[in-house]
């Protein structure tokens, strides 16, 4: 009989590829845990985290004769950054923190708002009304429709440099209008 849990990791993935299904469930006992939080930590979603999680141990079984692992920690961390990487370039992840950022804002929306928020916003509009058409296009996607400064520039046919510019500039600018509210609210 053979105990699963007394062997390394480096002979788990010994036995692993040669289909050894103990050695698989001992594999993902030990190291699961481990691996949805850094994908959790890395996209701040569950279901995300365990998705990326179940996509690593299915390839792991899938290749298990194909990749001698060495340290199979670091090649299963290394896994899930990857992994992320992936779900983030496929857009996978990019609805589920739009609908979590929109939702981090709807308190500050509502109809009972303070003082202080309604002039916040209606700095922020005044200021975005203020801007050139092309500043004001680039900020809007950016800070409303957030688009990264790559998807900008595509949507704008425009370099992703002059949107990091642009951005630079208008949210300086923006600083400094938020700076002279700060400044007026303190001497009233």
């Amino acid at each position: 009989m053979i105990f699963y849990d007394t062997l390394t990791d480096a002979e788990l993935t010994e036995r692993l590829r040669d289909e050894d299904h103990g050695a698989f469930k001992e594999i993902y006992e030990r190291h699961w845990q481990t691996l949805y939080q850094t994908a959790y930590n890395l996209l701040r979603d569950q279901e995300g985290a365990h998705d990326v999680v179940q996509e690593i141990f299915v390839w792991l079984w899938t290749n298990r004769r194909q990749h001698s692992i060495y340290a199979l920690p670091s090649y299963l961390r290394a896994a899930v950054k990857y992994q992320v990487a992936k779900l983030v370039r496929h857009n996978k992840v990019k609805a589920a923190f739009y609908v979590r950022t929109v939702a981090a804002y709807q308190p500050v929306f509502s109809t009972d708002q303070s003082y202080e928020v309604r002039e916040l916003q209606q700095i922020i509009i005044a200021f975005t009304q203020s801007l050139p058409d092309k500043a004001r296009e680039i900020y809007r996607l950016s800070r409303e429709e957030f688009l990264t400064n790559k998807e900008v520039a595509a949507r704008l046919n425009i370099s992703e440099k002059t949107v990091e510019n642009q951005m630079t500039i208008n949210l300086r600018k923006l600083r400094l209008a938020l700076g002279k509210m700060s400044f007026w609210s303190f001497l009233l």
